[in-house]
């Protein structure tokens, strides 16, 4: 997902403290690197042979990321921004792997030091969406103004379900459905809408309500794990076990990884 500067100041001076170090040893013994795949330690040999280079960092954190290190991919990103301070991109990719280490100050950190250096509409939304999870109505001011950008219906979906998130999290449920709708009619593909809209009515205990939302996920998209997951966990609320049991296997045959599920399968008897 991814104005003026002025309107927007206060959203960014809070954050462009920069809280990161420079971490230019690498050590292989902190890292536990002898348990890591042979081509990571390669590449870790790699930068402590060339610690100037950025390319090999960058190479390093991606890897680190997609392994579920990313607290250590951080750590990379930091020497990296700190000896490329002006590369939007760069603060782009840190914000977005703070994320995955859930280090949710220093990405909203990230994210404001890149729309700094450059305004794009996708930066604003990471940003947006940092702050509607934690609350904060700066959410609904950011997603505003990508709308007004009129960059076409992909952005006014994003920017939607953004603020929808927002009003869902502070208990405004009208408002968030009101925008989930929005983001809906802008694409009706956007399968995390279904998911946040089913879940207002699951919160508010109306069971049947959102089943029909998360039926309707399921239509959209009948591979989109998530649907029969909720499916499931509407009908054991309504008390039809077996029907749950259906919908939590289904989901797992689509997502081994849905540790919910099968957690929910134990606690019916499933397992």
């Amino acid at each position: 997902m991814k104005k003026r500067l002025a309107a927007f100041a206060g959203i960014f001076t809070l954050l462009v403290a920069c809280h990161g170090s420079n971490t230019d040893d690498v050590k292989g013994n902190d890292m536990h690197e002898t348990a890591l795949p042979g081509p990571v330690t390669e590449l870790y040999k790699a930068v402590r042979l060339y610690p100037d280079s950025n390319n090999l960092r960058l190479q390093l954190a991606y890897i680190l990321d997609s392994l579920g290190m990313a607290g250590q991919a951080v750590k990379q990103m930091d020497t990296v921004v700190t000896r490329d301070s002006t590369n939007y991109k760069l603060w782009l990719n840190r914000g977005s792997i703070a994320e995955d280490a859930k280090d949710t100050l220093k990405a909203m950190e990230s994210y404001a030091k890149a729309l700094h250096i450059y305004e794009s509409p996708d930066g604003l939304l990471d940003l947006a969406n940092l702050y509607a999870e934690t609350k904060n109505p700066r959410a609904l001011l950011i997603c505003a103004r990508v709308k007004d950008m009129g960059l076409g219906r992909e952005y006014d979906a994003s920017a939607a379900f953004i603020s929808g998130v927002y009003y869902a999290r502070t208990h405004n449920k009208n408002a968030a459905l009101t925008m989930f709708n929005d983001c809906i009619a802008n694409n009706y593909t956007y399968m995390e809408a279904y998911i946040e809209k089913g879940l207002v009515y699951f919160d508010s205990k109306q069971y049947d309500s959102a089943l029909t939302v998360f039926n309707f996920a399921g239509q959209v998209n009948n591979l989109y794990a998530d649907a029969y997951y909720y499916q499931g966990r509407c009908y054991e609320m309504l008390n039809k076990k077996d029907s749950a049991i259906m919908r939590f296997k289904q989901s797992l045959s689509l997502d081994k990884t849905l540790t919910e599920a099968q957690f929910h399968l134990k606690t019916l008897g499933a397992e």
